[in-house]
């Protein structure tokens, strides 16, 4: 009977295997019409959280809200939807959580009022008109969360007008004098205009400074906008960003002062990308992991790499998706499998499938 059962849901798509996806949520079920940008954290408990943009349409700014699924079995199967963050006709964006090491999930995201969204938002720190940031917190593995707090006078600056965590997923540093600190990447407007930087706490999230903007090379092509950060081994922080209207190569830029201030952008030539936001995370010391389409002008094919040389080179890679693939998050499973949530097939639904590292490691795949 359970070997029949475990037949049964796999065949329906409830549960996967290594390579293989399951549907975490899906274009117009659980009341929604669409889902975008997801971040995926694992709890200091073993929970995965799969985070989304619940939309009405595929519009960034249409009546979003902040969804949450939740899994206790490695991603095999989820559990019901969740809304955690509402308002109205107003648009929530850019889920972005970060797990604390004592176990507290904080979830940060924007607010965009009707009619004004990234293109139209305006400068300033109040009024209605403002893009806004909210956080949340759970000290439950993701069951309850805090009212939204609004930290906009933190971590935005007056002249900017959009502003975005990520998307995807913050961290905890570990090394050196800035251990314990929370950052949060993130990019700022006016749209066509942008700008990379860090927002950072030091005491466990309670309040939040401003880093510095990340500046360009004079002869850089493109902005740098849609972030994820790591922390190297030698405890210089890295960040890797979306080449917006570039030459379809990542954006990347380097810390030594636990990303306060950031040497200057320029293009990583051994990642391509076809313009979308990508995953970017630390598997270990010694091993960085890098998610997104490997196409130059299309959201298709999958693939994650290693590099296994702080990010100096990216010679392991392996396509995971060879349909439609759009923005991911990565974590890392208690198994000690690399967890992939992603937008999948024109986002008909975001997926989520699991691999093992020594997958992307041989040599003979691709």
């Amino acid at each position: 009977m359970r070997l029949l059962l475990s037949v049964l849901l796999v065949s329906t798509g409830l549960i996967c295997k290594a390579q293989e996806t399951v549907i975490v949520f899906s274009k117009k079920n659980e009341g929604y019409r669409n889902y975008r940008i997801p971040s995926l954290v694992c709890t200091k408990n073993g929970v995965l959280l799969a985070f989304a943009e619940g939309r009405t349409s595929l519009l960034d700014h249409s009546e979003n809200d902040i969804v949450l699924k939740r899994s206790t079995d490695n991603g095999l199967t989820w559990g019901a939807l969740s809304v955690i963050a509402e308002d109205g006709k107003n648009a929530l964006n850019n889920p972005q959580a970060v797990v604390r090491s004592d176990g507290r999930i904080i979830l940060m995201y924007q607010r965009y009022a009707d009619g004004f969204g990234e293109r139209d938002a305006l400068p300033g720190l109040e009024g209605e008109r403002i893009c806004r940031t909210f956080l949340m917190y759970s000290d439950d593995e993701g069951l309850t969360w805090s009212s939204p707090l609004d930290i906009t006078a933190e971590v935005k600056r007056p002249e900017a007008t959009s502003m975005a965590t990520g998307p995807g997923i913050g961290i905890e540093l570990t090394h050196g004098k800035h251990a314990g600190r929370l950052i949060m990447p993130v990019n700022q407007g006016p749209y066509g205009n942008w700008f990379v930087y860090t927002v950072y706490s030091d005491d466990g999230g309670s309040n939040w400074q401003k880093g510095e903007i990340a500046p360009y090379k004079k002869k850089i092509r493109g902005w740098a906008n849609e972030v994820q950060i790591v922390e190297l081994s030698d405890g210089r922080l890295m960040l890797n960003a979306r080449s917006e209207s570039g030459n379809r190569k990542r954006k990347i830029a380097f810390s030594e002062d636990g990303g306060r201030t950031w040497s200057a952008v320029e293009d990583e030539k051994n990642l391509l990308e076809p313009e979308c936001q990508a995953s970017f995370m630390s598997y270990n010391d010694s091993t960085l992991l890098f998610c997104n389409p490997r196409h130059r002008s299309r959201r298709l094919r999958g693939t994650v790499y290693a590099s296994t040389d702080s990010g100096k080179t990216w010679p392991h890679r392996k396509t995971v998706y060879k349909g439609g693939f759009a923005y991911s998050c990565m974590a890392i499973l208690p198994t000690g499998e690399i967890g992939v949530l992603f937008e999948k097939d024109g986002y008909e639904s975001i997926s989520f499938m699991k691999l093992r590292l020594e997958k992307i490691l041989d040599p003979k795949t691709k």
